[in-house]
């Protein structure tokens, strides 16, 4: 047991260094797999099987890789098809400084819903409230509560989130039958976000200020509500339960279309598009725009790929085995969801990314929680959450520095903050009726 608990003392270090020091987290979790690997050669495995046991870790993820590269080109093609622009500029003309945070959140939920992307929503959507907030002289701090609120109600519960697939994946559970029951999970901490930030509004003391963003979009674009399909394909193939990749096929399909039709690209840059991503040589359009693109989802795959092989190498070698029966203790006395809750918070604060912070938590409460459907729902509703509340993590930070708002604006991501404590009162009253009732 002392091995196990320098060895993963040792990963922690090498995780905050890196962090420290800015080291790409590619790197950082590939220094991570060397000591795994140490570790396994020193407790008597031969290299051969532990790279079986990586390889079977992967297995565990390799089907969703080649969607996450589709979600990259799909992010790109709407891009420069105008699907987001046509959606962004529908959207802001909605915003008024009557209800300005409510609005916030609620168009950053709807944003993240079709993009699942927490990082694209906040480079467009939430730049353009973060904008038109500081315009109307809403305090930023209220502001970027209410943004990153909105940006993970997607990112959480999109069925193009890779969130999402990454924890029906690791589970071997359905994602629209895990998209179902997180709606039913959040219903509560969602109207209370909702009363919230219109209660908080109600002591912002905004202006009229506003950002035409049709305007600046329109120099660059041409706008169209058909625009909106490749967006509406996804709702409506996600309403009928579609494969995923069949969904994101016709999708990119459909954006390909108006790209070639309305933005009038060539083959040759519809392709670079879809490869490279988007690239606008204006500042301020590049800003909110620049993005997506099949290259852009290499480093998460990569990180993906990393994290699935530590899994790997945590079975074969019973590396967890002590923190798991640890878990199990504290999930009997707390609750399943609660031992799930309290593991999250450590594994968001030592992992720096959320990616790592899901397969962690996933493998360390597999005991806890046999049942896959209820632990994939209690992954959703805590550590998907938790990792974006950490101000170092990649999933916290990022947004924040994208749209600018202070830090501090993460104590204010009210749906953040409400979805895992509601969730563990619930489980904390079931257990004690069953405690009654036995």
């Amino acid at each position: 047991m002392m091995l196990e608990n320098l060895v993963m003392l040792a990963f922690v270090a090498v995780l905050m260094f890196c962090v420290a020091f800015g080291v790409p987290t590619a790197a950082a979790l590939i220094a991570g797999y060397v000591i795994f690997i140490l570790y396994g050669m020193k407790k008597g495995y031969s290299v051969p099987s532990l790279l079986k046991m990586s390889w079977s870790g992967l297995g565990t993820v390799i089907r969703i890789l080649f969607i996450f590269l589709l979600i990259g080109i799909l992010t790109a093609l709407w891009r420069g098809a105008g699907t987001i622009p046509e959606i962004i500029a529908v959207s802001a003309g909605l915003i008024h400084p009557s209800g300005f945070l409510l609005l916030s959140f609620l168009l950053n939920c709807a944003v993240s819903v079709l993009t699942g992307t927490s990082f694209g929503t906040a480079a467009t959507m939430g730049v353009v409230c973060m904008t038109m907030g500081s315009a109307m002289g809403v305090n930023p701090l209220f502001t970027g509560g209410a943004v990153v609120s909105g940006i993970f109600f997607g990112d959480r519960c999109s069925p193009v989130s890779t969130s999402a697939l990454l924890v029906s994946e690791l589970t071997g559970t359905d994602l629209y039958g895990n998209i179902r029951s997180m709606l039913r999970s959040c219903l509560v901490p969602f109207v209370l976000t909702c009363a919230a930030y219109l209660a908080l509004g109600a002591f912002s003391r905004g202006g009229s200020g506003a950002m035409d963003v049709k305007t600046m979009f329109s120099g660059h674009f041409t706008l169209h509500w058909i625009l909106l399909v490749p967006a509406l394909l996804i709702l409506l193939m996600a309403a009928f339960r579609a494969k995923v990749k069949y969904t994101l096929l016709a999708s990119v399909a459909a954006a390909a279309v108006c790209c070639l039709v309305f933005q009038k690209m060539t083959v040759h840059e519809l392709i670079r598009l879809m490869i490279f991503g988007y690239r606008s040589e204006d500042p301020q359009l590049a800003a909110m725009m620049n993005g997506g693109g099949f290259l852009s989802m290499i480093q998460v795959s990569v990180i993906v790929g990393i994290s699935s092989a530590y899994a790997g190498i945590f079975e074969g070698t019973g590396l967890l085995l002590g923190i798991k029966r640890y878990v199990e203790a504290v999930s009997r006395r707390i609750t399943p969801f609660g031992g799930i809750l309290a593991v999250s918070v450590v594994t968001s604060m030592i992992s720096f990314n959320q990616t790592l912070a899901i397969i962690l938590t996933d493998q360390l409460t597999k005991d806890a929680e046999p049942d896959k459907e209820k632990r994939a729902l209690a992954l959703e509703d805590t550590v998907v959450l938790m990792a974006a509340l950490v101000p170092w993590s990649i999933a916290g930070n990022v947004p924040i520095s994208t749209i600018g708002a202070p830090m501090a604006s993460l104590c204010l991501a009210f749906y953040l903050i409400l979805v895992p404590l509601w969730n563990f009162a619930r489980a904390l009253t079931q257990n004690r009726k069953n405690f009654e009732r036995n």
